[in-house]
């Protein structure tokens, strides 16, 4: 009772079991957990998809220097137009420029190389590409040579 004769209610702080902090923080791991391991296999996926890419990038320079090689091989050297777009496509490659002038041929191939790319919702094939510029040249005893040269802005050509 107060000192006026009226009932007064008295507050009472309880503590909540540990059974129910249990229940109320359990979601919360689970959703901090599940997080936690969907973030780890995103990032594996990632660097898996990046080496994939580098491994497909890596593939087209490959691809150049055979493009070049083969080119070098044609006879009569310099090849043509025709001849150099159809060793380039011979090597998964468009001809996308061909100059020619005197001893000198100075060809862009573009080069495609394929990987896997996967996510959490499957896997699907991406294509990586880079150019090249292959210059041609006779050397002092008429020997062909090449010299081939990533293009650093292949969007426009």
């Amino acid at each position: 009772m107060s000192d006026h004769g009226t009932v007064t209610r008295k507050l009472r702080v309880t503590v909540p079991s540990p059974g129910c902090l249990t229940v109320l923080l359990a979601p919360i791991v689970a959703v901090l957990i599940a997080s936690v391991v969907l973030m780890g296999m995103h990032h594996r996926q990632q660097r898996a998809n990046e080496r994939n890419e580098a491994d497909a990038l890596n593939r087209t320079a490959a691809l150049a220097e055979s493009y070049a090689r083969d080119a070098l091989e044609v006879s009569p050297y310099p090849p043509g137009r025709e001849a150099a777009r159809r060793i380039a496509e011979q090597h998964d490659g468009r001809l996308t420029s061909y100059e020619r002038s005197g001893d000198r041929l100075a060809t862009t191939v573009r080069f495609f190389g394929e990987y896997k790319d996967t996510s959490m919702f499957g896997t699907s094939y991406s294509r990586a590409y880079r150019c090249y510029s292959v210059l041609f040249r006779e050397d002092a005893h008429g020997e062909p040579h090449a010299k081939t040269i990533t293009v650093k802005n292949c969007d426009a050509v």
